[in-house]
């Protein structure tokens, strides 16, 4: 009489799980406030959000090369479950190197912030409308952007939104990264949302 029950039960416990995991991602999906910006700042996000060169790597020296071969090597077998297709993997690797460096942050914190905003999943769209990878708000694309949000679910696009955002609240808060994962998830000064993103920052650090 036991046997059968224990498919049902396992089943059981999976949606259990499951429904734990989206409660989860509501409870961190970006919900990044407009900002009253100064001119200068929003045109300087603007240009940055609008150059129109795709993510091309370049290396100064072959140190470089082996430096990012071997980041992409290891980040692409950590990332095969969550993205089995080697093109779709290997693109988005690249453009979150080719971004994060951009930007002037760690490639490890860009994954880090992804996994807990999307779970990486490029079409995921929160309870408060953030779009994307990186969970942007619609309203940046009309403040520094072409006022196009479906261009959030692109995936260079998203990621460069994300990744300027990131590094235009780092600045507001003069370095404090647990001041600016706060604000770029909307709850600046709790600690449930940086502490989710230092513990996932770390699970894709190489080395």
């Amino acid at each position: 009489m036991n046997a059968p029950q224990r498919p049902f039960a396992r089943i059981v416990r999976l949606v259990a799980a499951a429904l734990w995991l989206l409660s989860l991602g509501d409870a961190h999906a970006g919900n990044q406030r407009e900002e009253v910006l100064a001119d200068a700042v929003r045109l300087a996000l603007a240009r940055s959000i609008n150059d129109p060169r795709p993510p091309q790597l370049h290396f100064a020296h072959e140190t470089e090369r082996l430096e990012w071969q071997q980041w992409f090597d290891a980040m692409s077998r950590r990332l095969h479950s969550r993205m089995p297709d080697t093109m779709v993997r290997r693109e988005f690797l690249q453009t979150v190197w080719y971004e994060a460096r951009r930007a002037g942050l760690e490639p490890a914190l860009v994954l880090g912030l992804i996994q807990v905003e999307s779970g990486f999943r490029k079409y995921a769209i929160s309870s408060v409308g953030a779009r994307g990878y990186m969970q942007v708000m619609p309203f940046w694309t009309r403040v520094i952007g072409d006022g196009r949000p479906a261009r959030l679910f692109h995936m260079q696009a998203n990621l460069r939104y994300g990744c300027s955002i990131l590094r235009l609240y780092i600045d507001m808060e003069r370095g404090n990264l647990f001041l600016a994962l706060g604000r770029y998830n909307g709850s600046r000064g709790r600690p449930e949302y940086p502490n989710a993103v230092r513990a996932a920052w770390k699970r894709w650090e190489h080395g």
